[in-house]
């Protein structure tokens, strides 16, 4: 067959492909237009799950009635006009294919009236074809209307799922949208019934409630504001889901990189560094997170759909992201914003009279006793002497049971985890605040604060390197054999000694000596394969981190110890004092309140 040149309309439909996957493609790019026509309310209303019909109507700037035909075809646009403006550009849509596309597969209608003109104007294209331009009443504004989607590719068509599977892909994009721009008005209705409205949020806490309209509203009860500007203008804000609401699957993350949606490999890898002594293995988290940065260090040019970028500094991004969410999810401490967020009490609760107990804080009424058991941490800190530092290696003496302070009149002058008051099954410690009753799993807080003490006095000490008797030959590939060149001093601070042998082997001449019992060949091909592609590695930090956390987990106070009033209050001080208290080293809770709301529901108090 000689070669010839394709018909237009070929082109378009075989251009269609890479836009136009199923209906959901063609709601994104007809609203992501209405957005930069800076539309303020949009309607998108549905019929057969956007298969028979999509129409997306708006109240944005609108378009002139000679430039309707301009409209539809290929690679015209308002949007850039030279390389310049493709390397910033800030607008969602800017390559000029969606119409032309999406008006090659369907029967395709588009109405508009631009803002002063007397009369709006209409143009229809039936598979490709177009027919002359003809007045319209409309108002300002533009109407698009996509009929029978893929009726003229058969073989398209019939890849298309059920219309209720269709219809979840379109939400499932709308939901990304009422995210990503809340200051615009959403509307949706699917065969002639309204589905959605997400109204126009304009402050901080209506953009929260409109993000717990989209995603649930057990993400707005358990999340952290997150809010940070680097001294390179990169800014990063939203919300982040607190550990406890992790979710089997990561379909509750959003990134939205200028107000684009995006899926980016080192932003989700910061990400889940950021959770990773938090989470149980296997859990993801939930966040919707806002990364603005200078359009010229982004090319959004990567990809037909607009579904990727890249960055041009990755790892600086990496870094910032990372230490962002580590510092939000640090600061979440038991009792506190963040470490656990109590359902609100009824209006004029007030906690019943009833002994309460302090660690010797000077506060109140006296306190029934208890005989007790010192803490276990005691017993079990001479085993770690040689992390500890002199200072640290040894706690305060435990107040005695004949010392015990009283507590406040008043519940609210009670610290955040209250005062204990009972031990329950040799497990968990029951406290009194002023919500209600805080009910703590003493082995899982003890093995957090007794895990953060451990990395605080191993940072102190810093990385010591573990020379080999006999150096490991490694083979890697030359990229790596690089990275080992490139980055040597990182390497040395983290306790690995690598040397260059030839084009594609290192030499192992020492380990990090608290990982000495690890495979040196693995730990070290790992290390070089997070250097290779994030510029930056916490492998050994990781591993460093769960040997602490088995230590922590053996030298935590077991289940079935008696503890006395002191101890229980001695605990929760020391809970609400150190970072991410809320969870144990596993993932797993710490504490839970029940308000006194929710007690006197059990009861059908107030009924």
């Amino acid at each position: 067959m000689p070669i010839r040149p394709l018909p237009d309309l070929l082109i378009d439909q075989i251009a269609a492909g890479e836009v136009v996957e199923r209906p959901a493609s063609v709601v994104k790019e007809l609203v992501e237009n209405a957005v930069d026509a800076g539309a303020r309310r949009i309607d998108v209303e549905l019929e057969e799950g956007g298969i028979r019909l999509i129409r997306v109507r708006d109240d944005g700037c609108g378009i002139a009635a000679e430039e309707l035909p301009l409209a539809v075809s290929r690679h015209a646009t308002s949007k850039i006009a030279s390389m310049d403006d493709l390397e910033a550009v800030a607008t969602l849509g800017f390559r000029g294919e969606a119409l032309p596309s999406i008006a090659a597969v369907s029967r395709f209608a588009l109405t508009s009236r631009a803002a002063g003109a007397e009369h709006g104007a209409r143009l229809e294209i039936d598979g490709g074809r177009a027919q002359p331009v003809v007045p319209h009443p409309h108002p300002f504004g533009t109407t698009i209307e996509v009929r029978e989607l893929f009726y003229n590719v058969p073989a398209r068509r019939r890849f298309l799922k059920a219309e209720r599977t269709e219809l979840g892909h379109i939400e499932d994009w709308l939901k990304s949208l009422a995210l990503a721009r809340p200051d615009v008005e959403l509307r949706v209705a699917h065969n002639g019934r309204p589905t959605r409205h997400y109204r126009a949020a304009q402050d901080s806490a209506a953009r929260l409630a409109r993000a717990a309209e989209a995603l649930g509203g057990e993400f707005g009860a358990a999340c952290l504001a997150v809010s940070q500007t680097s001294s390179d203008d990169l800014r990063l804000s939203g919300w982040i889901g607190l550990p406890r609401a992790s979710r089997s699957s990561p379909d509750q993350q959003y990134l939205f990189v200028n107000g684009r949606a995006v899926r980016d490999r080192t932003i989700g890898h910061a990400v889940r560094q950021a959770y990773a002594d938090v989470l149980y293995h296997g859990r993801h988290p939930a966040y919707v997170l806002f990364l603005e940065l200078d359009p010229r260090r982004v090319d959004v040019n990567v990809h037909p759909a607009k579904h990727e970028v890249r960055f041009r500094d990755g790892r600086r991004l990496h870094d910032f992201v990372y230490r962002t969410l580590q510092e939000a999810l640090g600061a979440a401490r038991a009792g506190g914003e963040g470490g656990h967020v109590p359902l609100p009490a009824s209006d004029g609760a007030r906690a019943p009279d009833g002994a309460r107990a302090s660690g010797g804080m000077g506060w109140g009424r006296a306190v029934p006793q208890q005989p007790g058991i010192a803490l276990a941490v005691r017993e079990q800190l001479p085993a770690y002497a040689a992390l500890y530092g002199p200072t640290t290696a040894e706690r305060a003496p435990l107040p005695e049971a004949s010392n015990v302070a009283l507590a406040p009149e008043d519940p609210a002058a009670a610290p955040p985890l209250g005062f204990a008051i009972a031990q329950l099954h040799g497990v968990f410690v029951l406290a009194e605040n002023a919500e209600g009753l805080v009910l703590v799993d003493m082995h899982a807080a003890h093995e957090r604060i007794t895990y953060e003490r451990l990395k605080a006095a191993h940072a102190g000490e810093g990385i010591r390197s573990q020379p080999l008797l006999v150096p490991l030959a490694l083979a890697v590939s030359e990229r790596e054999a690089d990275a080992a060149e490139q980055h040597a001093e990182a390497l040395d601070a983290l306790g690995f000694e690598l040397r260059r042998a030839g084009p594609q082997s290192l030499t192992v001449r020492a380990v990090p000596a608290i990982l000495d019992g690890a495979d040196p060949r693995q730990l070290a091909l790992d290390v070089l394969s997070d250097l290779v592609e994030h510029g930056s590695t916490r492998r050994i930090e990781e591993a460093q981190n769960a040997l602490l956390s088995t230590m922590a987990c053996h030298g935590s106070v077991r289940a079935n110890r008696r503890l006395t009033l002191p101890e229980m209050n001695a605990l929760l001080r020391d809970m609400e004092a150190t970072e991410r208290s809320g969870q144990c080293n596993h993932g797993r809770p710490t504490w839970v309140q029940l308000s006194k709301a929710q007690l006197d529901g059990l009861f059908m108090r107030g009924r």
